[in-house]
């Protein structure tokens, strides 16, 4: 020990040795060995603490010890710590300690303006999403015997991470209260077609599953180029509204306006967006939600054209899917978090990040650049090659006209949103036509049963009582129904000033059948077809490699249950399409599951099923 060390610790952590313990350590591990572990780590995040310190053994020839690992924990937590305080020390000195200064200057392409450069329609560009892969259990007692779940046995650290990453759970959990706007809502712009298709769970079957979990994910926003920007902890839920909103919020207050924001339900959040607290500064700030490229099968017509990427100016070829890119090399980290502490797990994703934006998404930003540059030219230039002829072939003179096509396609959508009034109000005088004489031959029926009901020579008296006031009950009933239906009819004809009431033999009653009739079939289509869309993803899961064994056995017990669904509404289908005039064809399992392999091959400008009746 020389004359400045006060603890044998500080003179350990002189030689570069840092001891296990602040009093009197009798275990240090080598700063060089800390170095080696921790960018060994970032590199294959598969690789622990516990796999690291047994090769340690195996070269030393010693018995491997569970209190080695945590021993080695320890040091590397204060190697961390170390690091994390020279950096400061070193940012300050620079002079880039200001609030958010890490953020402002995450992405150069996306933050660093040049002079003269000309103004974007997006200032920036980000993408954001939830990844329940990096969960961490929280450890309880054994269930009680009603299966609630039992107290948690964590034993409070005391260590609290310290990054600029990483939202708060405070600052997320402002955003609460915040109105989340459902498909029920009235004021639902009509550009939000997909309003309803976006579900979560049923947070009763849910909550117990939660419960496991202290942590059940994270939700990340990236920018275009791949630089994390922030990191908030999903805790004890799932992707609720909070966690997206919480990114708007730190985003619009560090880069201001025209920022455009890629979400796998952008439509939906949206309006989820418009309706909350942040809704009137988002709006100021011309913020823009957008839908990813890669999750545009899951949309309907109208919210693709709308909010997709590839219809919105200034996106160019970008598709905002950089989340998916993200995840898939993050979701190594998960082996090793799963049993971590709140500190460990947090600790582990943060360095991670960081590691990642500085060695290979920074590394890799000049060539990512230029090959997205390349790619542009070459989309360029076979546009202006193909472009003219293709132009020639169907008789269009003005590009111009392709804007027009896509405003006039999505005026027709917006008007396809809601059924004619006129249509629908005759479409329903039709269904209560129909109802009222199924009433009138079913009291017809009852009153006939009532009045033969009453003299049984073979039966007793008690017998002849109980079927005579059986079926004087279901006589009334029936014409319960049957006045019920007659003011429900009424009603209409004086809506709709009908002054003689349509027979099947009406032009009236046979135009409004058949759009009953079409309606159901229209119906029927659209969820066959949405349930074998469905199955087609789920088969190419399947299918990929690198898909676990617990995602297989999920994904083959939802197509069991996916096939049943199918069966169901393919004999809806074919009930629909056999009454049609003229009847439309009929289809069978075989030919259903052979869609799933002709999909493929399918072009993404034509219906995908059934083109004949599409």
């Amino acid at each position: 020990m020389s004359l400045t060390d006060s603890t044998v610790a500080s003179a350990l952590i002189r030689q570069g040795i840092l001891p296990c313990s602040p009093i009197l350590p009798m275990v240090g591990i080598t700063t060089e060995a800390l170095k080696i572990y921790r960018v060994a780590h970032l590199r294959c995040p598969h690789l622990s603490i516990q796999a690291f310190v047994k090769t340690i053994c195996d070269l030393h020839g010693v018995d491997f010890h569970r209190h080695l690992s945590h021993q080695f924990s320890i040091s590397f937590d204060l190697y961390l710590e170390i690091r994390w305080s020279t950096d400061t020390i070193v940012m300050e000195s620079l002079g880039c300690d200001s609030l958010h200064w890490r953020l402002r200057h995450a992405c150069p392409a996306c933050s660093y303006m040049l002079t003269n450069e000309e103004d974007l329609t997006f200032t920036m560009l980000y993408a954001m999403d939830g990844n329940d892969s990096l969960k961490q259990v929280l450890r309880r007692s054994l269930a009680n015997k009603d299966d609630t779940l039992g107290a948690s046995l964590e034993v409070p650290t005391g260590q609290s991470l310290t990054s600029d990453h990483y939202l708060s759970r405070n600052f997320v959990d402002k955003f609460t209260c915040d109105l989340v706007c459902t498909s029920s809502d009235k004021d639902a712009p009509v550009d939000d077609s997909c309003e309803g298709r976006w579900e979560n769970m049923d947070t009763t079957k849910t909550k117990k599953a939660w419960g496991i979990y202290d942590e059940t994910g994270i939700f990340v926003a990236v920018c275009r180029h791949s630089f994390c920007l922030l990191i908030a902890d999903m805790v004890q839920s799932g992707e609720l509204a909070k966690y997206p909103l919480a990114v708007v919020a730190k985003l619009l207050d560090v880069f201001g306006g025209n920022l455009g924001g890629g979400y796998n339900i952008g439509c939906q959040f949206k309006t989820t967006l418009n309706n909350s607290t942040l809704g009137p500064l988002a709006r100021s700030l011309n913020h823009t939600c957008l839908v990813g490229a890669f999750h545009r099968h899951a949309h309907r017509r109208l919210c693709q054209l709308v909010s997709l990427t590839t219809y919105i100016k200034g996106l160019g070829i970008k598709d905002l899917e950089t989340c998916e890119r993200t995840f898939s090399k993050s979701n190594s980290l998960a082996s090793s978090l799963h049993y971590a502490s709140v500190f460990h797990c947090q600790q582990a994703i943060d360095s991670y990040f960081e590691h990642n934006n500085n060695f290979e998404v920074y590394a890799n930003l000049s060539n990512f650049l230029y090959s997205n540059y390349r790619q542009a030219l070459d989309i360029l230039a076979n546009g202006n090659a193909v472009l003219p002829k293709l132009m020639q072939d169907i008789r269009v003179v003005d590009t111009n006209i392709f804007e027009l096509w896509l405003e006039e396609e999505k005026a027709y959508l917006k008007g396809l949103t809601q059924e004619p009034d006129e249509k629908t109000l005759h479409m329903e005088y039709w269904q209560r036509l129909a109802n009222l004489n199924a009433n009138a031959l079913a009291l017809q029926a009852a009153t006939a049963v009532c009045q033969t009901s009453s003299h049984h020579d073979t039966m007793s008296y008690d017998s002849q009582t109980r079927n005579t006031r059986k079926a004087e009950s279901a006589q009334h009933h029936t014409l319960k129904d049957y006045d019920k239906n007659m003011r429900l009819v009424q009603a209409l004809e004086c809506k709709l000033e009908i002054v003689t009431r349509w027979v099947p033999e009406d032009a009236g009653w046979q135009r409004a059948g058949r759009l009953v009739v079409n309606r159901k079939y229209q119906h029927a289509l659209d969820r066959l077809e949405g349930l074998i869309v469905a199955r087609i993803f789920e088969l190419t899961k399947m299918n990929r490699a690198g898909t676990g064994y617990k995602l297989c056995k999920h994904i083959a017990k939802a197509l069991q249950t996916r096939s049943v669904a199918i069966g169901s509404a393919l004999s809806t289908y074919n009930a629909v399409a056999s009454v049609m005039s003229p009847p439309h064809k009929t289809l069978k399992w075989e030919e259903v599951v052979d869609y799933a392999f002709l999909a493929v091959t399918s072009s993404k400008y034509k219906p995908l099923f059934f083109p004949e009746y599409s």
